[in-house]
Parts: C-alpha cells; structure tokens; sequence
C-alpha cells in the first residue's frame, strides 16, 4: 500500500492532547488515534519521558509555555498550531478514543457534518472498575475550530489554578450534537492525581460561581442536560444532592464498592465548591470592609 493510500484512509480530523508529565498515560492514549491522520502533543515542560515517548509514536510534539495571560493552552492550540484540518479532537492523555468512536467520527466526517460541534460521553474507570452507571460525563470534544472559541472567564488571579481551561465547554457558532461513542477515561496515576485536580478545579469553580461568572445559559449542552443542570446549580446541598444522584437515582450502586466511592468523591466535590465560595465570599466582605474603614 501506497503512502498516498494509507493518508487518504485516515481520519481527516486533527487530534490535540495537551500533557505535562503523562508518560503514565500517553502510549495508550496516542495507540487509540492511530486512525486519525494528524495528532498533536501539546506539551507543559514535562520532565518525565512524554515527549520522547510521542515522538516515537508519530505524535507532532509542539512546546506550549504559559505567560501567564490570554489565551490559556486549549484556545492557545487553536490559535497557533499548524492544523493540516479544520475539524479538530480534544483528547485528555488519560482517555483513550475507542474503535467504534473512530468509526462514527470516520463516517461523520465522510458524509459531511451537520453540525459545527459533537458531544463525546466519557466511560469513567475509577478503583479499576469500568462504571456502568452514575454520573456521565460529557465534553464537546469535536467540532470545527473555525467556529468554536473557548471563553475567557476572568479566572486569572483564581489561586491554584493554571494555565488550562476550567470545567467549561468551548463556545460554537452553530449547533451542537451528541455522538452516539464513547472515549474511555482510565487514568494510570494514583488517586492524589485525581484529588489533586479536584481540588484545583474547585477552587476555580467556587471563585467563579462566587462572582456570578461560570456557567451561563447559553453554553451548550446536550440533550436535556442544559435544564438539569440549571436546576442542580439553585439546589442547596449540592453535595448530597450530586451523591444521591450518582448512587441510587443513576444506578452507580450496581457499581459496587467503585459505584459508591465515585458517587461520595463526586459529592465531596461540590461540598469544597460551597465551602470555598463560603470563604471567598467572606474575605471579600472583609477587605469591603477594612477599606471602608480606612
């Protein structure tokens, strides 16, 4: 088989993965886009063998170095990287792009998209177990970059945040469907890996939702979702509302042992959201206070 062949029966979509010491993740995650015809490494200044590792598997290693200012790495990729496509695919390095994902996304692109962005579902293995139920999540993973832009929140001064984008989906200039694939999210490092980037992103979201800035009606969402997930945001108790939901309303209790720890780990999430935007909201009031005092 020709060179010439083999390109024209890859996908026609270009692959980002965005990394900073993942040598844990990235063979597995790089061996599940092999179908596609451009894969890039966006890569943080990893120290642990990442970028060697993609450069084996044929990744295009491109360095990303944060300035500490607009655009952070997702819109940053969109912006500067040299896309042989227009359509392009996020891909944590701790996912991994099943076949019969490939297969939809090769036939979507074949017969012509008809909208300008897809959601992905994630099946989530937590305690080395596949959760079958609970809590889905869903990210606009592909879509057409000419018409999807990631916002910019007003999160730069967010203690421990960094330089990715938060819990956030990328605005499209069209409509938006839902793929009917899955990618897998296996992550290979320990539990404080997962905790560690939890309790970042709660931080960020607690700040964010303190100043009336996160989630606005219209970012999309698939499906109902969009409503649900307004009515969650005005109930009180968040936390034991989200356990509820993910352990017995969705199932996750036919998980097992896996089902209830994710479900108390999704719950103990939103309790550190309200009682960070608990302590943000009062040092606010204090320095309100000490200046008025002045």
């Amino acid at each position: 088989m020709s060179d010439a062949s083999v390109r024209q029966s890859n996908i026609p979509v270009s692959v980002i993965v965005m990394t900073r010491d993942e040598a844990q993740n990235i063979a597995k995650c790089l061996g599940s886009v092999t179908d596609f015809e451009e894969v890039f490494v966006v890569d943080s200044g990893s120290a642990d063998g990442t970028c060697a590792i993609a450069e084996a598997m044929g990744a295009k290693v491109v360095e990303f170095r944060w300035n500490g200012t607009y655009p952070k790495k997702k819109q940053w990729c969109l912006e500067n990287l040299s896309f042989t496509h227009d359509w392009v695919l996020y891909v944590d390095a701790d996912e991994e792009v099943t076949p019969r994902l490939s297969r939809e996304i090769r036939s979507l692109i074949g017969a012509g998209p008809r909208h300008a962005g897809y959601f992905v579902g994630y099946d989530y293995v937590f305690l080395g177990r596949m959760l079958a139920h609970g809590h889905r999540v869903y990210k606009l993973a592909l879509f057409d970059r000419r018409k999807g832009r990631f916002v910019e929140y007003d999160d730069l001064g967010v203690a421990n945040m960094w330089e990715v984008e938060g819990h956030y989906q990328p605005r499209i200039d069209g409509r938006v469907g839902r793929l009917r694939s899955r990618m897998v999210h296996n992550d290979h490092a320990s539990l404080f890996h997962f905790f560690e980037r939890h309790n970042r992103y709660s931080d960020w979201e607690a700040v964010l939702r303190a100043r009336g800035l996160l989630v606005r009606p219209e970012d999309p969402q698939p499906g109902a979702r969009a409503i649900l997930k307004q009515i969650f945001r005005a109930l009180p108790w968040r936390g034991g509302v989200a356990f509820l939901d993910s352990f017995l309303l969705r199932g996750g209790v036919m998980d097992g042992r896996a089902g209830f720890h994710f479900a108390l780990a999704r719950a103990f999430y939103y309790w550190q959201v309200g009682v960070k935007m608990r302590e943000f909201e009062a040092r606010q009031t204090r320095r309100v206070e000490r200046r008025e005092g002045e």
